[in-house]
């Protein structure tokens, strides 16, 4: 998670530092802190669900030969990455409790995945 934080920092320094300073500097202009919330909601979910859907691995998940799947180990549909995206938030915002989940779930699966039909594999290479 650490890693994936640290290319977020990048995602967002060029998709809303960027945009946002543009913004204040031409028209003097600052979005309110909600609409602000929003846009980091939005990009950030951009970016989710552009990489699992496209293989189902973020650039950290690459690094860690992680990948997530749907329960079959088929790729994830569209509704399940947005769902699962949508449902990490409260799961890592109320104190970790949806990581922590995984300690006591029979298959290791953090709450978000069990909730949205998916989980993480790790991937092996051929031998």
């Amino acid at each position: 998670m650490l890693y994936e934080s640290l290319l977020l920092l990048g995602v967002l320094a060029l998709t809303f530092m960027v945009p946002l300073l543009i913004l204040g500097v031409g028209t003097n202009y600052t979005p309110e802190g909600g609409f602000l919330w929003a846009y980091v909601f939005v990009v950030l979910g951009g970016y989710y669900l552009w990489y699992w859907r496209r293989g189902g691995q973020t650039l950290a998940m690459q690094t860690w030969k992680l990948r997530i799947v749907d329960l079959d180990g088929k790729p994830v549909t569209t509704g399940q990455a947005a769902l699962r995206y949508v449902l990490a938030w409260p799961s890592v915002c109320f104190l970790g409790a949806g990581l922590i989940w995984a300690l006591l779930d029979r298959d290791r699966q953090f709450l978000h995945d069990r909730l949205a039909g998916t989980r993480i594999v790790l991937l092996t290479t051929p031998q």
